[in-house]
């Protein structure tokens, strides 16, 4: 298949390219500067150059490809409602040049602020009504009404590269500006978490199997406990580990303060009856807490 790929060239879009790649795909990348354009090249997939906001270069990928993968997103919390507008309109530029092709579109959303404290899982749907600046599921899934095999990948905090673990890399920088590493309270609110390789075997089980309208979890843990996130930062940073409460969440996290002390637990039990995708990786404290991984 011949497979459109944003962010092909990033975290978990290069593990991506390189799992579709293995297995007899032919990955056109979006790239957007010449750092991509290499990484892509070494990888062996065909560059295809615009961006997130080059909504003419995201029709011709779209158009000339036997499927889609939206892994690309804006990754600055400070302007969350900017990036996920250019995230919506980005996936329907892509998504109306596939209407009427039964062809497969996979958009990437998050585990997370569906229902906080309560267990995620796959038949649970995003409340419209939530407010939520990110609406790549929404605007995504609308195409399966639409004559498009349309499907949503929700990630948990995904890890397996030094430095980078989903939201949990925002917390080492935190801890190092501020000089400790902290968490609410009893630091007893679980995020789920997963490891690269076994996210890039979903998207890629999801793309040749996946059905339209539907929704997989890319979660290997469903719920670590964020003190002992935390404490791993202050052990790697060697900074002290506090607890603090949670009226002073905004000071200390700032834009990330909308995550910090959401209880996020998420299941892939239903993803992995359907997808017959089994999640083998190395688990989150174990990975984060190996000598060098968030001082390279």
């Amino acid at each position: 298949m011949r497979v459109f790929v944003t962010g092909a060239a990033g975290f978990i879009g290069s593990e991506t390219t390189k799992e579709l790649i293995a297995n007899g795909h032919q990955v056109v990348g979006l790239a957007r500067s010449e750092e991509n354009v290499r990484t892509l090249e070494i990888l062996g997939g065909e560059v295809h150059r615009g961006s997130l906001q080059d909504l003419d270069s995201l029709r011709r990928g779209a158009r000339d490809a036997d499927g889609v993968i939206h892994l690309a997103f804006i990754h600055d919390f400070t302007r969350f409602a900017e990036n996920g507008a250019i995230d919506k309109a980005a996936i329907e530029a892509m998504g109306d040049v596939l209407a009427g092709t039964n062809k497969p579109f996979i958009v990437t959303s998050g585990t997370g602020l569906i229902a906080p404290g309560v267990m995620i899982t796959e038949d649970m749907r995003r409340d419209a009504s939530a407010h939520v600046p990110r609406v790549s599921e929404q605007a995504g899934l609308a195409y399966a009404s639409r004559g498009v095999r349309a499907m949503a990948i929700r990630l948990p905090q995904v890890h397996g590269a030094p430095g980078r673990a989903g939201l949990i890399s925002y917390l080492v920088e935190i801890a190092r500006q501020k000089g400790t590493a902290a968490y609410i309270g009893e630091g007893a609110e679980r995020w789920a978490a997963a490891h690269r390789p076994d996210v890039a075997r979903l998207y890629r089980l999801a793309l040749e199997k996946g059905v339209a309208d539907g929704i997989y979890h890319a979660v290997g843990e469903e719920g670590v406990p964020m003190r002992q996130i935390v404490e791993v930062i202050g052990r790697a940073l060697d900074v002290p580990t506090v607890s603090i409460k949670k009226e002073e969440a905004g000071d200390y996290y700032g834009p990330l303060a909308m995550f910090a002390g959401l209880d996020m637990p998420a299941s892939s039990t239903l993803t992995q009856q359907r997808l017959g995708w089994t999640p083998v990786g190395i688990g989150l404290i174990d990975d984060i807490g190996q000598p060098g991984y968030f001082t390279v």
